[in-house]
């Protein structure tokens, strides 16, 4: 096993800002639309979702920001090779549906700058580059309805506008469910989740790196025992 700094401070930060934000956010929502929570004063539930959203739009670009000027932007950047990708998606695919049951080790590697798998790559680069920045433009749009009216003309009204926000929330409650899931799924069901608070990942020895770890062990000198 070896010990790597996978997620940087700004990356945990982000992310425990983010966590906590989008279920304030879908909470609130819910609570907008569908009125969930009783004795909750509506203009108050409005508020705070406009506040939460603000705070995650500022959020969100300290995490834009970060990987737009360090080297870490690399774990967001997409396999060119089509053929490859798609044979790494179809691994890590058949390893979630198959593998991971019957003991199988995990064909992905992670590395400080490779942390996420193909399905984790292409997933994130969907929803962090299209959907956040969707949800986040349809809520500044319904906020102020007048400043943005060009956008819900182009749109085709305020109704089209409040259906794509409630759509996009749905898929970020899929997305949250299966991603709390996902953390479940290393050595420990918590082991994931402590390495977002230390921002250190325990990870596996690649098969040809703890072949070459033995090989080397088994071609040094013992030390004989001390005594008469």
């Amino acid at each position: 096993m070896t010990r790597i700094y996978v997620h940087p401070l700004p990356v945990r930060l982000w992310h425990w800002i983010n966590a906590v934000g989008f279920v304030v956010l879908i909470v609130t929502g819910l609570q907008i639309r569908y009125g969930v929570l009783a004795g909750m004063a509506f203009k108050t539930i409005v508020d705070v979702h406009n506040a939460t959203g603000f705070v995650l739009i500022a959020d969100y670009c300290l995490w834009l920001g970060f990987y737009l000027l360090s080297d870490r932007i690399t774990v967001y950047h997409p396999d060119f090779n089509p053929a490859r990708h798609f044979r790494n998606v179809m691994r890590q695919l058949a390893y979630y549906g198959y593998g991971i049951f019957k003991g199988h080790p995990n064909p992905h590697h992670v590395s400080a700058y490779r942390k996420f798998n193909a399905v984790q790559a292409m997933t994130y680069q969907i929803v962090m580059m299209v959907l956040v920045p969707l949800q986040f433009y349809t809520g500044l749009v319904l906020w102020d309805l007048q400043r943005f009216a060009g956008t819900v003309e182009l749109f085709g009204g305020a109704r089209v506008v409040d259906t794509i926000h409630v759509a996009l929330c749905i898929v970020f409650m899929i997305f949250i469910l299966v991603h709390v899931y996902l953390t479940t799924l290393g050595r420990t069901a918590s082991e994931h989740v402590k390495a977002m608070f230390t921002g250190y990942e325990e990870v596996e020895d690649p098969p040809e790196a703890a072949a070459e770890q033995s090989d080397t062990l088994a071609r040094e000198p013992r030390n004989p025992r001390a005594g008469g």
